[in-house]
């Protein structure tokens, strides 16, 4: 299996550290590449973000096509442009704030998402909503840290992360926290161990269910709202 993970932003060490964290969740036997929307912002942060990668974006989905990708996973927490990245792509689209919240209902009857700027919270909500698990978010919380502030040493955003957890486990009284940015992807491990309860990275749930969905031999739908763009 052929597994491409593309960042959406431009910032080649976040691409890193998200393949790092894909290639660690994935089984043996599933070749796993990274890709940069390179001429995107740095960062997304908010809806003007997401508009100006999309196109960075959409040329990496075609790029992954032409390299006979089996999936994508679209490495950032406000999953941009997924239903036109589902359009190109024959295989499953996976971006992983679907699948880091749709994990965490499967594992918790409550969660909580912590993310990154205060910017991007309701954003975030808008995406629970339209995925139907509202009833089971408690909150989506800001740790007040810009997501390039997770690549700069000395940053102080782990602890900044993990005292939002905290808060949240006391205040929101969730049972599972879902990581809102894959730039924290790294910090899983160590969340769920000061934290006591399940941290859920987007990327190597996304990654799994990649997986998974090939190996049932799935693919996207090409009838109706993913069907191939038309020709103009």
């Amino acid at each position: 299996m052929k597994l491409v993970v593309i960042n959406p932003n431009s910032t080649q060490s976040m691409t890193d550290k998200i393949l790092a964290s894909a290639q660690a969740a994935a089984a043996a036997g599933c070749q796993v590449e990274g890709r940069t929307a390179h001429g995107a912002p740095a960062s997304i942060e908010g809806h003007f973000d997401e508009v100006m990668c999309a196109p960075n974006l959409l040329r990496e989905v075609r790029a992954a096509e032409e390299a006979a990708a089996d999936a994508i996973v679209v490495a950032c927490f406000d999953d941009p442009a997924i239903g036109a990245c589902r359009e190109l792509a024959t295989g499953p689209v996976i971006g992983i704030c679907e699948a880091g919240i749709k994990a965490a209902s499967m594992i918790a009857t409550s969660f909580s998402v912590v993310t990154t700027l205060p910017r991007t919270v309701p954003v975030i909500e808008e995406l629970v909503r339209k995925y139907g698990l509202d009833h089971q978010c408690r909150k989506v919380r800001s740790a007040t840290i810009p997501v390039l502030a997770l690549e700069e040493p000395g940053s102080n955003a782990r602890l900044l992360v993990r005292d939002e957890i905290l808060r949240a486990i006391e205040e929101d009284r969730c049972e599972a926290v879902v990581l809102g940015c894959a730039g924290m992807s790294d910090l899983t491990g160590w969340l769920s161990a000061e934290t006591g309860i399940p941290v859920i990275d987007g990327v190597t749930v996304a990654t799994k269910f990649a997986e998974a969905l090939v190996g049932a031999g799935l693919k996207t739908s090409k009838i109706g709202a993913y069907a191939v763009p038309n020709s103009k």
